[in-house]
């Protein structure tokens, strides 16, 4: 027997002993193999791939539950023992996800189906399968269904997305990207009591914003929520309904405000998202009397950004394509309604092309609501992604009605939230903070815009 292959078999008996003493000892071992080694050791959230959902103690069952951060038992710190991993509860001690039959389960972590083989899989995906079986944990498909376990398909897929991304530095100015890239955006940016009329009684009480929107721009915001509805042929922007709105804006005269802005400064982007009630001829014949519109209008449709990705913010100012325009329509609801698609004149179909989280955190006063998970459903999660296109993701983080003082609470804890729970919900960075009364918090809104903008977050998590 050659020298190499008796110190081989050597060092291998060293490492079972080591192993066989460490178990004995009770302290957590790191098993050697391409599919262990690439487990995560922190906590993480077990993120059913398809739904966006997480999975989380419910009392004793598993359940999945919308993401809602570190309130609701859903993080998990995978720990190598032997035979494969448990995945333990991070913040109820000793517990850990265990079997119950064909029902995932809660249960103290030196009882019998506890230990877990996670397998790395395609796209940042793992599989949880019961050791020495072809069963697997498996997501349901709505809120508060419970985790099964079952034969691998289509729910059997999870992202271990990390409680706490790792980041790095923001790339320099003219190789970031769009996507990289973290705006300030007004919610409702029209009702704000100065341009004009945008409610009826009692809804006029409480306008979202304070101050007009070329006031908006000059304070920077880059991104405007705005509410399209048809009155006497035109597109004009009201809350709730042009009922009783006496003058309401027209939306052209806001978006000449933005075009007007934008060309005197070049190295600026701006998005409008409508939340539309227009029929398609309306709307193309609004925009086409804004003057200029069609010189810096961004198409990413004729750009091939489904498939090679955004460019960069330096590639869009220097060919003064500075404005970006979405409806929440969808193409299934023209089509049937018998309109023109609203993308062959440059307004893009928002589920196309982003994510957005639901609106609300609740009514004007009292406890807040941050959980954070699609506005759209599991059809559309906030995960959704691919390796060549990243869907911008929108975040919303407001009220039903807007209390001044209200706001500028929830406005101070805008970063928190971002990072904290809606960064890992979306596997992403919000690019678009959506708020009331942006001009109040502390740290303001746009301070909070400014700090995402010093990172991204590390590829490969």
């Amino acid at each position: 027997m050659s020298l190499t292959r008796t110190r081989t078999r050597a060092r291998a008996r060293a490492r079972a002993l080591c192993t066989v003493a460490a178990l004995a000892l009770g302290v957590p071992v790191a098993f050697s193999g391409p599919a262990v080694a690439a487990v995560p050791t922190y906590a993480v959230y077990l993120q059913n791939s398809v739904t966006g959902l997480n999975a989380a103690d419910n009392g004793g069952t598993v359940a999945a539950h919308n993401p809602k951060g570190n309130e609701d038992h859903q993080q998990w710190t995978p720990v190598a023992v032997s035979g494969g991993h448990q995945l333990r509860n991070a913040d109820e001690s000793g517990i850990c996800l265990g079997r119950g039959g064909t029902s995932a389960v809660t249960t103290t972590c030196g009882a019998d189906g506890t230990t877990w083989t996670i397998t790395e899989a395609a796209n940042s995906t793992y599989t949880i399968g019961v050791p020495g079986t072809s069963q697997y944990l498996t997501g349901a498909s709505s809120d508060s269904s419970v985790v099964q376990i079952g034969s691998s398909g289509t729910y059997a897929r999870w992202y271990l997305t990390p409680v706490t991304y790792a980041t790095t530095a923001m790339p320099s100015t003219d190789t970031r990207t769009l996507d990289q890239v973290s705006f300030l955006t007004s919610h409702n940016a029209y009702a704000n009591g100065v341009d004009g009329n945008f409610a009826s009684f009692p809804v006029s009480l409480f306008p979202n914003q304070s101050r007009g929107v070329a006031q908006q721009l000059t304070d920077g915001v880059r991104g405007f929520m705005l509410d399209a509805y048809t009155v006497s042929g035109q597109a004009v922007l009201c809350h709730n309904s042009c009922d009783g709105v006496s003058s309401p804006v027209p939306l052209a005269t806001d978006l000449q405000r933005m075009v007007d802005f934008l060309e005197a400064h070049p190295g600026e982007v701006v998005t409008v998202f409508l939340e539309d009630y227009t029929a398609s001829d309306i709307l193309k014949s609004s925009l086409a009397s804004v003057s200029g519109l069609s010189d810096v209008l961004y198409r990413p449709d004729q750009e091939g950004v489904a498939t090679s990705g955004w460019p960069t913010m330096a590639d869009l100012a220097a060919r003064g394509k500075q404005l970006l325009i979405f409806s929440d329509r969808t193409r299934a609801s023209d089509v049937s309604s018998g309109y023109t698609t609203r993308d062959t004149f440059g307004v893009m179909y928002q589920r196309e092309w982003t994510v957005e989280n639901y609106w609300s955190m609740g009514g004007g006063i009292g406890d807040s609501d941050w959980s954070c998970y699609s506005r759209w459903g599991t059809s559309r999660p906030l995960t959704t992604d691919s390796p060549a296109f990243h869907p911008l993701f929108v975040m919303n983080h407001f009220r039903d009605y807007t209390v001044s003082g209200t706001a500028e609470t929830d406005n101070a804890k805008l970063l928190n939230r971002a990072q904290t729970f809606c960064t890992p919900a979306a596997r992403k960075k919000p690019n678009y903070l959506a708020v009331d009364r942006y001009d109040l918090g502390s740290p303001s809104p746009l301070t909070t815009v400014g700090n995402l903008n010093t990172y991204v977050l590390t590829a490969g998590q």
